[in-house]
C-alpha cells in the first residue's frame, strides 16, 4: 500500500507530455525544463500533469467498460459469453466473487491512485507561484478535491465506506470511518468545491468537471444515501440553472456528432483511434456482423471494426419490456446479415442475445477504438432522481409524474396518469422500470436495485440462489486488507 501514497516524482514527470483526460485539443509540449523532478511541483503546469494523470485514472478504457459490467452483468440487463472475458464475467454474473478474486470489473487501485493525486495538488497549491489570479489557483484546487471525492463515490458504491486518506503523510494504517463519517465526508467536499469550480461551459477543456457536474454528483449522492429532501432541492437547482436540457432526439443521443451536448452533466470524453476510446462497441457486435438490418446499424457494413469473442447480450426479458414505439428500444439490433450472407435473427435464432446499441459507430474509427463519449451523469438522471425523492416523501404527486412525462415524451411515449399510482411503491416500480428503459448501458441499474432493496431479490428471480445480502457490497481485495490489518473486510466475506 507504500507506493499508493508515496509521491514518484519520476513517473509523473513523464505523464506532463500527455493530454489532460477528456480535453479534445492536445496541449502542447512543454518545455521539458517545467517538469524536472526538483520543480515538478512549484508549477500551475507540473500541477496539471499530476491533475492529468488523475483524470486518466478515471476514464481509461477498462474503467469505462468495467463500470457498465459490474453494474448491469449483476441485475436483470446484462451478460456475457465467449472469450477470455468469460473467466472473469460469468463469476460476476454469477455473484460467485471472494476477496481473492481478480475479476476485472471491480476497480480498486486505479481510484486510490486519484485520491494520492487529489492530495499531491492540494498540499502543493500553495508552493505555486506562477497563478494568474487566485481564482486560478482556487479552481484548481477545487477541481483536485472534486476528483478525490469523486474517486471515493466510486470506491463508496462498490465497497461501501474506506479510509479516509486527506494527506500525503497519513499514516499507512487506517481503520474504516462510521457510515455518519463517510456521509459526513462526502457531502462537506463537493459543498466545498461547487463554488470554486467554473460554471457550465467555462472549464479549461471538455470533459473536466465544472460547478453542474459537482452538483449532479451531490444529487446522485442524496439520493443514493436515502437523503430524499436533500435530492430534491439540489435537483431543482440544477433544473432552475437552465444551465442544461434534454436532448430532442433520445435516437441519436450517444452518436458521435452529438458530443458536447446539453444533456452531459458529466462526461468521459473518448477519441476515435487512441488510447482514450471506447470500446464497447467491440463486444457488441454479435457473431460475424457484416450489415445490420435495425438497432440503428440499418445498412452499416463493418469493414474495419473489431468483433470481439467475448460478446456482452441483453436478456431478451428486458428487451420485450420496452413499448414496441418506444425510440429506446430502437437502439438495440435484433438482426443482421452475416459475413456468410445469411439473415440472422437475435430473438428466434438465440436466447437471450439481442445487443446494446447505445453507442453507434464512430465511422473513423479502426478496431475497437471508437470516440463515442460515455456520460456519467445526464439531466434526465437528474429529472429522475427528483421524481423518485419527491414520491420517498410525499407519495406518488404530480411532479413526479411530470417529471417522468418529460422522459417518456422524449422517448415516443405517452403520458402516465397520477391516477395510475395510488401507492409509493406503485410509483417506484414505475420509476424503476422508467429508468431501466432510460439508462441501459451506462451502469446505473445495480445502485438503482440496490437502493429500493430489490437487488438480491431480482437476483434471486433469475436463478441465482446463492445471493445474500452481503453480496450488496463486493469483498475489499485481500491484498489490501493484509497491507493495512486496521482495513475491515466488508461483512460475509
Amino acid at each position: 500500500m507504500k507506493s499508493l501514497y508515496k509521491f514518484k516524482i519520476s513517473i509523473l514527470a513523464l505523464i506532463a507530455i500527455f493530454v489532460l483526460h477528456g480535453c479534445e485539443d492536445i496541449l502542447e509540449e512543454p518545455v521539458q525544463s517545467q517538469f524536472a523532478s526538483g520543480n515538478l511541483l512549484s508549477t500551475k503546469k507540473g500541477l496539471e500533469s499530476v491533475l492529468a494523470d488523475a483524470y486518466a485514472r478515471n476514464g481509461g478504457i477498462a474503467r469505462t467498460r468495467n463500470i457498465v459490467k459490474r453494474e448491469e452483468m449483476t441485475t436483470d440487463e446484462l451478460w456475457q459469453t465467449g472469450g477470455g472475458e468469460n473467466g472473469t464475467a460469468a463469476p460476476l454474473i454469477g455473484f460467485r466473487w471472494d476477496p481473492s478474486s481478480t475479476l476485472e470489473a471491480f476497480c480498486w487501485m486505479e481510484y486510490w491512485q486519484m485520491i494520492r493525486d487529489a492530495n499531491i495538488i492540494m498540499e502543493s497549491v500553495e508552493n505555486v507561484s506562477d497563478f494568474s489570479s487566485d481564482q486560478d489557483k482556487s479552481q484548481i484546487f477545487a477541481e483536485a478535491r472534486f476528483l478525490r471525492v469523486w474517486a471515493y463515490y466510486q470506491l463508496w458504491n462498490q465497497y461501501g465506506p474506506l479510509p479516509l486518506r486527506t494527506s500525503q503523510n497519513d499514516p499507512l494504517e487506517i481503520a474504516r470511518p462510521t457510515k455518519e463519517e463517510f456521509y459526513t465526508f462526502v457531502e462537506t467536499e463537493l459543498l466545498a468545491v461547487i463554488p470554486d469550480l467554473p460554471d457550465p461551459g467555462n472549464e479549461p477543456a471538455y470533459g473536466r468537471v465544472h460547478s453542474g457536474g459537482a452538483q449532479a454528483l451531490l444529487c446522485k449522492w442524496y439520493l443514493n444515501t436515502l437523503q430524499w429532501q436533500k435530492c430534491a432541492n439540489v435537483a431543482q437547482d440544477i433544473i432552475t440553472s437552465n444551465e442544461f436540457e434534454l436532448f430532442a432526439n433520445y435516437y441519436d443521443l450517444f452518436a458521435l456528432e452529438n458530443e458536447h451536448n446539453s444533456e452531459f452533466i458529466l462526461v468521459k470524453a473518448k477519441l476515435a483511434n487512441q488510447g482514450n476510446k471506447n470500446n464497447l462497441l467491440a463486444t457488441t457486435l454479435p457473431w460475424g456482423y457484416k450489415e445490420g438490418l435495425d438497432g440503428g446499424l440499418e445498412g452499416i457494413v463493418n469493414e474495419k471494426w473489431a468483433n470481439y469473442a467475448s460478446q456482452y447480450r441483453l436478456y431478451d426479458e428486458f428487451y420485450y419490456s420496452f413499448d414496441e414505439n418506444d425510440d429506446r428500444r430502437k437502439r438495440i439490433l435484433t438482426k443482421y446479415i452475416n459475413t456468410s450472407g445469411n439473415i440472422v435473427n437475435l430473438l428466434t435464432d438465440y436466447t437471450d442475445a439481442t445487443r446494446a446499441l447505445k453507442y453507434p459507430p464512430d465511422p473513423e474509427a479502426s478496431g475497437d477504438a471508437h470516440g463515442n463519449d460515455f456520460p456519467m451523469i445526464r439531466y434526465a438522471d437528474i429529472l429522475l432522481s427528483k421524481a423518485e425523492a419527491l414520491n420517498q416523501l410525499s407519495g406518488p404527486n404530480s411532479e413526479s409524474i411530470n417529471l417522468i412525462n418529460q422522459i417518456r415524451n422524449r422517448a415516443g411515449l405517452e403520458d402516465i396518469q397520477l391516477a395510475d399510482f395510488s401507492t409509493k411503491d406503485a410509483l417506484i416500480e414505475q420509476i424503476l422500470k422508467e429508468r431501466r428503459w432510460e439508462f441501459w448501458y451506462e451502469g446505473k441499474r445495480r445502485r438503482d436495485l440496490i437502493r429500493n432493496g430489490k437487488f438480491i431479490e431480482y437476483a434471486h428471480d433469475r436463478g441465482i440462489s446463492n445471493a445474500t445480502d452481503n453480496h450488496l457490497w463486493f469483498p475489499i481485495p485481500s491484498s489490501a486488507t493484509d497491507a493495512n490489518p486496521l482495513l475491515e473486510q466488508n461483512a460475509g466475506y
